[in-house]
């Protein structure tokens, strides 16, 4: 199902080749807190987080643009893949599937990128790349999509490489 880029929007994919791949990672299990973005992970959280990013850096490219969200229990996340990373609040609890994915390719060295977010958003965007239109589709606390997106003349197209939860590591 190809999905047509709306009008007026930047290309999301930069540079000749038109393509990127997206591992969107929900974060960790997180403790319970009355400030949500203040919640830190759990030890289960921290081992899920630790278990994936081992798998991560053992199958992905060595060049790695990582975008996290703000959310303590996604900068803990990330944090497992002890990389530099860049915090954005376009990866946030109100923001929309089709801001990630400009968030994801606004750099003109976005060949593979990590997103550390949050649900419903990231299984949002996975059913839009994957199916045309934004579902509520489920990742599991810590689980990965990894999605190959094509993109030429306003027509985005994603495929599936993998889906992973901490569980099957």
């Amino acid at each position: 199902f190809p999905r047509c880029w709306k009008p007026g929007w930047p290309n999301p994919l930069p540079g000749s080749e038109n393509r990127m791949d997206l591992l969107l990672w929900r974060h960790a299990e997180a403790e319970d807190g009355p400030v949500d973005l203040e919640r830190p992970l759990t030890p289960r959280g921290e081992k899920q987080a630790r278990a994936m990013a081992r798998w991560i850096l053992g199958h992905a490219p060595s060049t790695l643009r990582i975008v996290v969200s703000p959310a303590l229990r996604c900068q803990q996340t990330a944090a497992a893949l002890g990389r530099a990373f860049e915090t954005s609040g376009t990866i946030s609890l109100d923001s929309s599937a089709d801001a990630i994915l400009r968030e994801a390719g606004s750099h003109p060295d976005s060949r593979c990128v990590v997103i550390v977010g949050h649900q419903p958003l990231l299984g949002r965007l996975t059913a839009w790349l994957l199916a045309g239109r934004e579902m509520d589709w489920a990742i599991k606390k810590g689980g990965l999509y990894w999605i190959s997106v094509d993109g030429t003349e306003g027509i985005v197209n994603g495929k599936l490489r993998c889906a992973i939860s901490p569980e099957m590591l």
